[in-house]
């Protein structure tokens, strides 16, 4: 278990802070709804719509949205989504894999090519990436909540398998079949809740961009998150402090 190795930039979403919250809340909305339609409306007995409905409290969604979501699924008019992973290469060579819920194919297959293929990257096929991720629990803490050393030893107790930490956040992953066990044993250990818990795609290894390639690369990946059919993305690129402070100027 390498409690203090440094991993960032397996996943980009712009979040609640520069991205339009309806934005991110019907994204959240969809995933409740799939889940509640598939496992049923119960959050106990249902482990996806648990753990969709947690994500969506992490970002401050409302009560009274989330309970929506839940009941349009339980209706006879709801939407029937596909749930659909693409892969392909960005800017720079870097694997991508795309995670998309649709009700209709084409316009999603479509959109996603469309938006690799405008910005420097191409679609690949089923496959063609994700044997360099490893499907896992993600969730993060405040790093002011607990030390290093203090999370890595809670984390171990509550049977993650890794653990990177930074003056931030601590991050902590776990075999995805333990998702559950591994958060309830946190919040338990710390006393608060996670910033977020999800299942997510991480990297084997990452490939470092250049700058050229950074701003290409993030400009496809902003392209393919404003689209309404893509839920969440996941590359293998790293990005220096010093090329995202040349980005942000």
């Amino acid at each position: 278990m390498a409690g203090h190795s440094k991993f960032k930039n397996i996943m980009h979403r712009k979040g609640a802070q520069d991205k339009k919250r309806s934005s991110l809340f019907s994204k959240f909305s969809k995933e409740i709804t799939v889940a509640a339609k598939m496992g049923g409306p119960d959050i106990d007995s249902n482990p996806r719509l648990r753990l969709a409905v947690q994500t969506a409290r992490t970002q401050s969604m409302p009560k009274e949205n989330i309970q929506r979501a839940i009941n349009k699924s339980q209706g006879g008019d709801a939407e029937n989504y596909d749930e659909i992973r693409y892969e392909g290469f960005g800017p720079g060579g870097v694997a991508i894999i795309v995670e998309s819920l649709t009700d209709n194919r084409n316009r999603a297959a479509c959109d996603i090519r469309t938006a690799f293929s405008k910005n420097g990257g191409n679609l690949g096929e089923t496959g063609s990436v994700s044997f360099q991720f490893d499907k896992v629990g993600e969730i993060i803490f405040d790093a002011a909540l607990k030390s290093t050393d203090e999370m890595f030893e809670i984390a171990l107790e509550a049977g993650a398998e890794d653990v990177a930490s930074d003056d931030e956040t601590h991050e902590i992953y776990c075999a995805m079949e333990e998702l559950q066990s591994v958060v309830a044993a946190l919040i338990e250990a710390v006393g608060e809740e996670p910033k977020s818990a999800k299942l997510i795609w991480k990297p084997q290894n990452t490939i470092e961009v250049d700058l050229e390639n950074a701003r290409r690369l993030l400009k496809m990946i902003d392209v393919l998150d404003d689209l309404d059919d893509v839920q969440n993305i996941y590359g293998n690129y790293e990005i220096s402090d010093e090329i995202m402070e040349q980005l942000n100027e």
